[in-house]
């Protein structure tokens, strides 16, 4: 650290996030109600972007902590519904200060029976949806100077992955496009980067953890020697989302209980 900012650190305050509006997509359960949820406790009011009609559950844990919370229903698989979700956001609600790219969806199958409009889909809500919402709520805060853009990408950004084609190249896809959305909006003040969770015990790893066989290998490989839990994102969700990582661009950030470092 430069030795005059040293009598001016407040680490409290590098963290807080009074007065931001942070827009977080798959927020109604797993890792994105836990992100949100994290970046409420950090001051944020949160705009929370889901599928399913039931938000109570995020919507009262991010009331609790004193922040407004606001729904908005888009299906990622729709791209019409995408860009409405842009334009009406843009219309009607603040600016977007921090934007959370977390939804998506996995599909399971050989890749001799991958099916093309499983392909499709998957690529459609993973990576298509993220690209359109960064583009269109990104230009603003290139415009303003400053943002904060956080993808969750994926271990399998790094790794090919068993049975899920469409899915580790839609997250290798998000590994790049945190890069190149960095390389070009760093210089006006937006920061974009990412979370790569490790084998977190969501729906969508559901699968992996009936299977007693593949979950035992799972954890062998894991230094921590446990699944993790979607509270476990929230750290790096809120050091991404403040001032504390202005000089953070174009990281993936794995939070894996040691699962790469293997």
């Amino acid at each position: 650290m430069d030795e005059a900012l040293r009598d001016t650190f407040e680490p409290a305050a590098m963290f807080d996030l009074t007065g931001k509006v942070a827009l977080v997509t798959g927020c109604t359960r797993g890792i994105g109600m836990a992100i949100a949820q994290a970046l409420a406790s950090g001051g944020a009011d949160i705009i929370g972007v889901h599928r399913e009609a039931d938000t109570s559950d995020v919507q009262r844990r991010v009331e609790a902590t004193g922040r407004r919370y606001t729904a908005v229903q888009a299906d990622f698989s729709v791209r019409a519904e995408v860009e409405d979700l842009v334009r009406s956001v843009t219309q009607d609600a603040p600016p977007i200060d921090i934007l959370v790219n977390n939804a998506g969806t996995i599909a399971r199958s050989p890749a001799v029976e991958h099916a093309t409009d499983t392909w499709d889909r998957v690529l459609e809500v993973n990576l298509t949806a993220p690209f359109l919402l960064t583009r269109g709520f990104g230009k603003g805060m290139v415009e303003r100077g400053s943002g904060k853009v956080i993808f969750t990408a994926s271990l399998l950004s790094f790794q090919g992955g068993i049975l899920v084609a469409s899915y580790t190249a839609s997250k290798s896809g998000i590994a790049g496009l945190v890069r190149a959305f960095a390389n070009e909006w760093a210089p006006h003040g937006v920061n974009v980067n990412a979370i790569a969770p490790g084998y977190i015990a969501t729906d969508n790893t559901a699968a992996l953890r009936a299977d007693a066989d593949r979950s035992r290998a799972i954890l062998e490989r894991i230094p921590a020697g446990r699944w993790g839990v979607p509270a476990d994102l929230a750290g790096a969700a809120l050091f991404l989302a403040s001032s504390a990582s202005d000089y953070v661009c174009g990281t993936i950030i794995t939070v894996d209980g040691g699962w790469m470092a293997r």
